[in-house]
C-alpha cells in the first residue's frame, strides 16, 4: 500500500449526526459526476455520515465504482483536477480526499466485494436501532483511547463492524 503522505495523527471526535452530512455528499456526487462525466461510475454514500442517527466523525466517505480500479487515467486525473488529492494506492483501492480532510472518496473497480459490504453496512445500520446502538457505543469507547493514526482506530472496530455484518446476512437470507 502506498499511503501518500504518511501515517497521520489526526485528533478524532465523534459528532451528533447532522443532515448537512447528507447535503454535502450530494454537492461531492455532482463534483465527481462532473469530473468523470465520459467514465461511467456509480456514486454511494457510505460510512457513518450516511446513516441517520448515528454519531459520526465529520468525514464524509464516499465510494465510486470505475471499470478498471487499474486505468487510473480514466479517472485518477479528473479528480485530481477537481480539487481531490491521492491519499492511497493500493491493489484494488484508491482513495482521494478533499485538502481540507472532510470527504474521502474511495474507488473500487465495479463488481468488487469491498463495495457490497460497504453498502451492507449501511443499510444495516441505517434499519436496525440495537446495531447502530452498538456501533455508536463501541466507537465511543475506542475513542477513550488514544490513537497515532485513523488507521489504528478503524482497524479496532472490526470485530464489531464483521459481528454486524454477518446479522446483517443473515436478516437478508444470505
Amino acid at each position: 500500500m502506498e499511503l501518500v503522505g504518511g501515517v497521520e495523527a489526526l485528533g478524532l471526535e465523534l459528532y451528533s449526526h447532522d443532515e448537512r452530512w447528507a447535503e454535502t455528499y450530494l454537492a461531492h456526487r455532482a463534483r465527481i459526476r462532473d469530473a468523470l462525466a465520459t467514465v461511467g461510475v456509480g456514486i454511494e454514500h457510505i460510512g457513518s455520515t450516511s446513516v441517520p442517527g448515528l454519531a459520526a466523525k465529520p468525514i464524509i466517505d464516499i465510494v465510486v465504482t470505475v471499470d478498471d480500479i487499474t486505468a487510473e487515467e480514466d479517472y485518477l486525473d479528473p479528480l485530481l483536477t477537481a480539487g481531490y488529492e491521492l491519499r492511497v494506492r493500493e491493489p484494488g483501492h484508491r482513495l482521494v480526499r478533499t485538502p481540507a480532510r472532510d470527504v474521502h472518496v474511495h474507488l473500487y473497480g465495479r463488481g468488487d466485494p469491498a463495495v457490497d459490504d460497504y453498502l451492507l453496512l449501511r443499510d444495516h445500520l441505517r434499519s436496525d436501532a440495537d446495531d447502530r446502538a452498538l456501533y455508536e457505543s463501541t466507537k465511543r469507547a475506542l475513542l477513550r483511547e488514544r490513537w497515532h493514526d485513523t488507521n489504528d482506530y478503524s482497524d479496532a472496530k472490526t470485530d464489531v463492524i464483521l459481528a454486524i455484518k454477518a446479522r446483517a446476512r443473515e436478516a437478508r437470507g444470505r
